[in-house]
C-alpha cells in the first residue's frame, strides 16, 4: 500500500470509531437519567469506590468498541486488565501490546462519577493507538460531555466539536485555543501542593484569571476550550508524588486534543506526549492550556 493508502485506511477506521462512540454517548446519557447513583461494595484498578452507573457505562462502551473489526483491544480505567483480540477470542492481559496488530482504545467511562449524585456534568474519555498503548503510537483522541447538552470532541487533525439534537449530531465548529487565557482550573488539595505550585496558582489569580474547577476533567477542560483559554493543573502532591490522574485514560488523550486546539501540555518541563508509559494505570502530572499559561508554568517548574 502507498503512504497515501495507509492514511486513508487508518482515517477510514477512526471515523468507525468515532462513530461508536457518538452512539454510546446518547447510550450513556440514558444510564445517567436512570439515576442509578448508589456506591458499590468494589473499586476500580485505580482504588476509586465504583458507582453502579460507572460499571454499566463500562461494559456498554466495551461491547460496543469490541464489536468493531478495526479494534483489537480495548482498556478501560475500571479495570486492571486490557482486552485483546486474538482470533476469534478475548484475551485479558497487563501487557501494552496488541496480539494482533490493530487499533487499541483505552477510555475512562464516567469521568468525575463523584460529582453524578450532584447533578454536575460528568463525561467519557478515549485514547485510541495504534498497536500498542504509548503516547508514541496515539493516532486520535475524544472525549463525551454529559450535561446540559450532549458533546463531544473528537480529535485527529483537528479538534471537532458535536453537540447532540433529538438524536441527531450537528457539528459546532473546531475548537481552537488562543494565546492566552482568563481560566484557571487547579486540581489537588492546596494543602499537599508544592510551594513552587502554590505560588504558580497565586500568581495567576494575581493577574485576574478566574477560578473555574469542579473537580472533573472532562467538564473543565471542555470549559477551557470552549472558552478559548486557560489553564488546567493536576501537579504532583505530598500525597500522590506521581499526579493522580492516568496517562493512557485521561491525559494522553487530553494532551493530544489540546495539542490539536493550538495549545500545550506539559508535566511542568516535557511534552506529555513524549512521555514513556510502563504500565496501563501508570499517572503523571499535568499541565493542559494555551501557549502563555504553559510557559509560565515552565517558569515556576525550573526554579
Amino acid at each position: 500500500m502507498t503512504q497515501s493508502q495507509v492514511e486513508s485506511k487508518l482515517e477510514s477506521m477512526i471515523a468507525e470509531i468515532f462513530s461508536s462512540i457518538q452512539e454510546c454517548a446518547t447510550r450513556v446519557q440514558e444510564l445517567l437519567q436512570s439515576d442509578d447513583s448508589g456506591y458499590l461494595a468494589s473499586t476500580n484498578a485505580s482504588g476509586d469506590t465504583q458507582l453502579a452507573v460507572d460499571v454499566r457505562a463500562d461494559m456498554l462502551l466495551e461491547q460496543a468498541l469490541l464489536k468493531l473489526p478495526c479494534v483489537k483491544g480495548v482498556c478501560s480505567e475500571e479495570k486492571s486488565s486490557a482486552l485483546y483480540k486474538q482470533g476469534a477470542n478475548i484475551v485479558e492481559s497487563t501487557s501494552l501490546h496488541a496480539l494482533d496488530s490493530g487499533l487499541l482504545v483505552a477510555y475512562d467511562p464516567l469521568d468525575g462519577s463523584s460529582l453524578f449524585d450532584s447533578n454536575l456534568s460528568v463525561g467519557s474519555i478515549f485514547g485510541i493507538y495504534d498497536s500498542v498503548f504509548s503516547a508514541s503510537t496515539l493516532v486520535a483522541a475524544a472525549y463525551i460531555v454529559y450535561g446540559p447538552r450532549l458533546e463531544v470532541v473528537l480529535a485527529y487533525k483537528e479538534a471537532k466539536h458535536y453537540a447532540c439534537n433529538e438524536q441527531q449530531w450537528r457539528s459546532k465548529g473546531t475548537l481552537q485555543l488562543e494565546s492566552r487565557g482568563k481560566l484557571n482550573a487547579p486540581g489537588g488539595t492546596q494543602k499537599n501542593w508544592e510551594a513552587r505550585h502554590k505560588e504558580l496558582v497565586e500568581s495567576l489569580f494575581a493577574k485576574g484569571y478566574r477560578l473555574r474547577y469542579s473537580g472533573g476533567m472532562v467538564p473543565d477542560l471542555h470549559q477551557i476550550l470552549c472558552k478559548r483559554g486557560g489553564l488546567f493543573s493536576y501537579p504532583a502532591t505530598s500525597d500522590a508524588p506521581s499526579g493522580k490522574l492516568r496517562k493512557l485514560f485521561e491525559v494522553f488523550p487530553f494532551a493530544f486534543i489540546y495539542e490539536r486546539a493550538g495549545g500545550e501540555a506539559i508535566d511542568g518541563q516535557r511534552q506529555l506526549l513524549s512521555l514513556p508509559c510502563e504500565s496501563l494505570h501508570e499517572s503523571t502530572p499535568c499541565f493542559l492550556g494555551s501557549k502563555e499559561e504553559i510557559a509560565q508554568v515552565r517558569a515556576a517548574y525550573m526554579k
